[in-house]
């Protein structure tokens, strides 16, 4: 699949070598495309033509560039309560799992392949998973994706949008993070963890 990218596309995505770099790249060379957030799911063709990118599409490149590298095209969907979900690009190291993402929150970006498995991956999240009004909604997690079975759509060049995606994201199954008594019993964000998570946010 990698091979229908053109010469140049394949060269900027190889030259991405680590995830730490695709990170980089995620966050310097990528405006956040918050205008048409939940509006448009372009292919990394086109992410990589326009320079701009949300959640979903910046997952889909960080996979693009992760598949270009060597590692398997993964993505983990996070799901919210009174919130938007959030989409992770996965992969591992020396058998422990890390992330990388792009987010409007600076906290729900890169995560070092330090943890042991996906559930205390995506706990480290948590903390830093909140809406406008400082609620703590981070509540469940998907099983991996593999981006291999929507080659058929040609999900790494497409001119349309790959809407097809984020749809099989919102039907598949969802593991719970917390139970019912935690879920009642949750504090609000502390005020300087919550401004932080909002330094340089688009607006």
């Amino acid at each position: 699949m990698a091979d229908s990218l053109s010469r140049a596309e394949r060269a900027e995505l190889r030259a991405l070598r680590t995830p730490d770099k695709i990170q980089r790249f995620l966050d310097c060379s990528l405006g956040y495309n918050k205008e048409h957030e939940g509006e448009t799911c372009r292919s990394p063709r086109r992410v990589l033509r326009d320079r701009v990118a949300h959640c979903m599409e910046g997952a889909l490149i960080a996979a693009a560039a992760l598949r270009v590298n060597g590692y398997p095209p993964l993505l983990l969907d996070l799901e919210a309560v009174h919130d938007d979900d959030h989409v992770l690009a996965i992969f591992q190291q020396r058998g422990r799992w890390g992330a990388i993402a792009k987010s409007n929150y600076s906290g729900l970006r890169f995560r070092e392949p330090a943890y042991r498995g996906l559930r205390e991956l995506v706990m480290s999240y948590f903390e830093h998973y909140y809406n406008p009004r400082g609620e703590k909604t981070l509540r469940r997690y998907s099983r991996p994706i593999n981006l291999a079975r929507f080659d058929r759509i040609g999900w790494m060049t497409a001119e349309e949008d790959v809407w097809a995606i984020p749809e099989y994201l919102t039907v598949i199954s969802h593991r719970p993070l917390l139970t019912p008594a935690i879920e009642r019993n949750l504090t609000r964000m502390d005020d300087r963890l919550y401004r932080a998570g909002m330094l340089g946010a688009a607006k």
